[in-house]
């Protein structure tokens, strides 16, 4: 048997309908540059509740999390404390370049 003839271990999936649109309210979007990457923070609205989106944009490609509401305060923490420590550990020094 050839590997691209074995059936999908997730079943048969005949043609169906795309999904309907979820409709989404944007209460706030800001943006930053940093470096070469630009995020995209956006605090947004359906019904099933808040959420944040953060987009992550490198020379066309993105890559999107999804953070709900009721986890943004840990989310804020956590990230405190990486910025705390970031500032509290030195650099290592970078290599040597070659030449």
């Amino acid at each position: 048997m050839i590997s691209n003839e074995r059936p999908s271990p997730f079943g048969y999936r005949p043609y169906s309908q795309p999904k309907p649109p979820v409709q989404e309210d944007t209460l706030k979007n800001e943006k930053i540059q940093i470096e070469r990457k630009t995020f995209v923070f956006t605090l947004k609205e359906n019904p099933r509740g808040r959420f944040l989106r953060i987009t992550e944009d490198v020379g066309g490609r993105r890559d999107t999390i999804i953070i709900p509401s009721t986890g943004l305060e840990d989310f804020k923490k956590l990230l405190e404390e990486m910025v705390k420590t970031s500032n509290n550990i030195p650099q290592k020094s970078s290599p040597p370049e070659m030449t």
